[in-house]
């Protein structure tokens, strides 16, 4: 490892989508970041207890596994590491997981290395940020409302199902639907 190499700070990305992690990787390492990519937990998990990074980007759904469970696990191997946490599936109560879990930000796709740059060196809150007007729509209140109990049921979808008084297989489509714009 040359002394340049070194001097990179590592970052892991982990997201199922490769053509996504080919593109953010390219933008990451023209920043300086030496980016160590992983396309599903098991492996990402690997790489983290490996190699320690300081910096990591989780998808929130990786294939049909909780990128939450990996902001978990790295938080466990060193509480410094700065997690951000990217979904396009953006929830209320997945946001306030992954904080609760230790992530430091949390992004909605698309998007670019700027913003994810920025997210990683960010430490404070933004008081500026503008409150809506309007309120949730009953669809995206719903989809809220099932990610919720999602997340109180650990991500168990059979559990979960339960809770609601809804079959799996009907909560499973909900899931797999993208969330309604406010």
């Amino acid at each position: 490892m040359t002394t340049q190499e070194m001097d990179k700070p590592r970052l892991l990305l982990v997201d199922d989508d490769e053509t996504f992690c080919k593109v953010l990787k390219s933008a990451l390492e023209k920043r300086n970041y030496e980016v160590l990519v992983a396309n599903d937990v098991k492996t990402g998990i690997a790489f983290a207890e490996r190699y320690l990074p300081e910096y990591a980007v989780i998808d929130l759904r990786i294939g049909h596994e909780s990128g939450l469970e990996l902001v978990k696990k790295l938080i466990s191997l060193d509480d410094n590491t700065v997690c951000v946490m990217l979904t396009g599936f953006a929830s209320i109560a997945t946001a306030v997981e992954a904080i609760k879990l230790g992530a430091t930000h949390y992004l909605t796709k698309p998007a670019n290395a700027d913003e994810i740059v920025n997210a990683l060196h960010k430490n404070d809150g933004d008081s500026s940020v503008s409150i809506s007007e309007n309120p949730l729509s009953v669809k995206r209140l719903e989809w809220e409302h099932l990610q919720k109990v999602l997340m109180q049921h650990d991500g168990n979808i059979s559990a979960a199902a339960r809770a609601l008084n809804m079959h799996r297989r009907t909560l499973q489509r909900k899931l797999d639907k993208k969330p309604v714009r406010e």
